[in-house]
């Protein structure tokens, strides 16, 4: 059984032996005083009849026998203190104790008793003397008889009084049990669940299953309860739905109210601007940003209450951003203005695209110009007279086949790669030995190495074999090794390796050629970029073929990485997953 608060029972406790006791102490008294006053009625009409008998000395042997018969002490005093009869300690059987308040009676009262109609209680004895008035014999007969019966009485009284107590504490605390378990208990619970929600603890409930008003009170407590919590249950999954959407938003967001202070920035905003949110939360928008098209922007939202869209440019570092900005205003239902929300999208990206989509365009018109101006040109010569000079006639006639030839294999390398970007695009995958592989390339690129005098270095150890496109490598492979031989001056070396790791097979091609600067690295897989223009096109490259290795590495799901250092020679890592796992 469940505890409970103590206090009041204590105090109702308390209160009732309080109450017991002063009703025990008035009991005891009453029955005191009407014993006495019982006894006392008794032993005076005794008395008195006894008192009619004493006239000489020879009478207190006749008031001895009737006090025997009758069960009383007497004891008679005369004038001059001298005791003619005692009989109390035969008949009452006294104790020393109580013959000592005899004597203690006897010596007190000096022998005055005129007051004979009053008695006297001592030490639950009762004396009751009386004056006699005899010619002959002069004094006071006193009568003493013992009240045991009081005492037992009193015990009674207090014994029941006890009793009484003690069934009356059982009674109040099963009431009060009873009491608190359906009352007091649920009124406690329920102000207890009360405060919990007050604080904010919604799970908080009290126990129902009680009757009458206290059961209408924690049915109500606990129905406002799942109420509260069910509330900001919801109110929490949308506050995190809401920041959720606003923190992985891709695009970066502030929001400003109608002074000018900035409330929100989402992680997009600081990955984008850096710094923290304390940085900008609390702050006015042109204190914490700085790009002052983003305060054109504000500021004409603000002005003309619509959208506005502004582009700006925002260095990081050694690299520029290209941002849009798109500032909104915030208006609610009462048509009341709240503030200006921005929105920043990065459009780097599409500036890089759309600025590769104008130089692809403009490489090609220069690529394809050159050899067909070269054809066309060489073409009217001859056709002006120059045919008639056999020399002559050879040498354009050779100079046009050899434009036609980087003609076509500008068109080639132009179709391969459009088709390695088609979304269709499959690969022939089969199981391929890279070992063998690059032992079948390597003598086709060794002719092309004498005529410079390269020394080709192989290092090939056992190969695994992996899920691949066998052509796709092996054009992967030839143009590693035919760009490393062209741009790998005479009596240069260059080496080939392979190795095997835990999930992937590495190839390496590296040179001592002419390297390639560091700033030009990130841009060598561009189509048509060239680290060194005259070089290239002298060598007969189009422009095309680190673009087409990257594609397809990329669709084998691998990697190439680069290392190189300038006028010193290059490494080219490219990595192939030993398990194919597209479809």
């Amino acid at each position: 059984m469940q505890k409970y608060d103590s206090r009041p029972f204590l105090t109702y406790s308390i209160i009732a032996i309080l109450l017991m006791l002063g009703l025990g102490l008035v009991l005891a008294q009453l029955t005191k005083n009407f014993v006495a006053d019982v006894i006392e009625e008794r032993v005076k009409n005794e008395a008195q009849y006894l008192s009619e008998f004493v006239n000489d000395a020879s009478d207190l042997q006749q008031l001895d026998e009737s006090s025997r018969q009758l069960n009383i002490g007497m004891i008679y005093v005369t004038q001059e203190k001298e005791v003619l009869l005692n009989n109390t300690e035969d008949i009452l059987r006294l104790s020393n104790k109580e013959m000592t308040t005899v004597q203690h009676f006897i010596t007190d009262s000096d022998g005055n008793f005129s007051d004979y109609q009053k008695g006297y209680l001592r030490e639950h004895m009762f004396f009751y003397p009386i004056q006699t008035n005899s010619s002959s014999l002069d004094g006071s007969l006193i009568l003493v008889l013992k009240i045991s019966s009081l005492v037992n009485v009193t015990s009674n009284i207090w014994l029941i009084i006890g009793i009484t107590m003690f069934i009356g504490i059982l009674v109040m605390a099963t009431l009060g049990r009873n009491i608190f378990e359906k009352y007091i208990k649920p009124i406690r619970s329920a102000s207890g669940v009360a405060d919990e929600l007050a604080k904010g603890n919604y799970r908080a409930r009290t126990y129902e299953g009680n009757f009458g008003e206290a059961e209408k009170l924690t049915t109500s407590i606990n129905v406002l309860a799942r109420n509260l919590q069910e509330m900001t249950m919801q109110k929490q999954m949308q506050k995190d739905r809401l920041e959720a959407v606003i923190s992985n938003m891709g695009n970066g967001l502030m929001l400003i109210d109608e002074k000018g202070y900035i409330h929100l920035v989402n992680r997009a905003f600081l990955e984008s601007f850096g710094g923290s949110s304390s940085d900008y939360l609390g702050y006015l928008y042109y204190e914490a940003v700085k790009e002052e098209e983003i305060h054109k922007a504000v500021k004409e939202v603000f002005m003309t209450e619509e959208t506005v869209r502004n582009s700006f440019i925002l260095p990081l570092q050694i690299e520029r951003r290209f941002l849009e900005v798109l500032g909104a205003p915030i208006i609610n239902h009462e048509k009341e203005w709240k503030g200006v929300v921005l929105v920043f999208h990065d459009i780097t990206e599409l500036k890089h695209l759309e600025q590769m989509r104008k130089d692809f365009v403009a490489n090609v018109s220069h690529e394809l110009k050159t050899p067909i101006t070269s054809i066309r040109g060489f073409s009217e010569t001859l056709l002006q007279g120059a045919m008639e000079d056999e020399a002559l006639r050879e040498q354009f006639i050779n100079i046009i086949l050899k434009e036609s030839e980087r003609l076509q294999s500008l068109i080639h390398d132009l179709l391969e790669l459009s088709k390695l970007e088609k979304e269709g695009f499959h690969l022939n995958i089969e199981s391929v030995s890279l070992k063998e592989l690059i032992e079948d390339i390597v003598p086709i690129v060794e002719q092309q190495a004498k005529e410079k005098d390269i020394t080709i270095n192989q290092n090939i150890h056992e190969g695994e074999t992996i899920r691949a496109d066998s052509a796709r490598l092996k054009q992967v492979v030839m143009n590693m090794l035919t760009n490393a031989i062209n741009y790998t001056p005479q009596q240069g070396e260059v080496g080939i390796e392979l190795h095997s790791n835990d999930d992937y097979m590495e190839i390496i091609v590296k040179d001592t050629g002419i390297g390639i600067p560091e700033e030009d690295i990130p841009r060598i897989f561009e189509r048509f970029y060239r680290v060194d223009k005259a070089r290239s096109r002298n060598s007969g490259g189009t422009g095309l073929g680190l673009a087409i290795v990257k594609h397809i590495v990329e669709a084998h799901e691998g990697w190439i990485e680069v290392e190189s250092e300038y006028q010193k020679g290059t490494a080219f890592h490219i990595y192939l997953p030993k398990k194919f796992t597209k479809t």
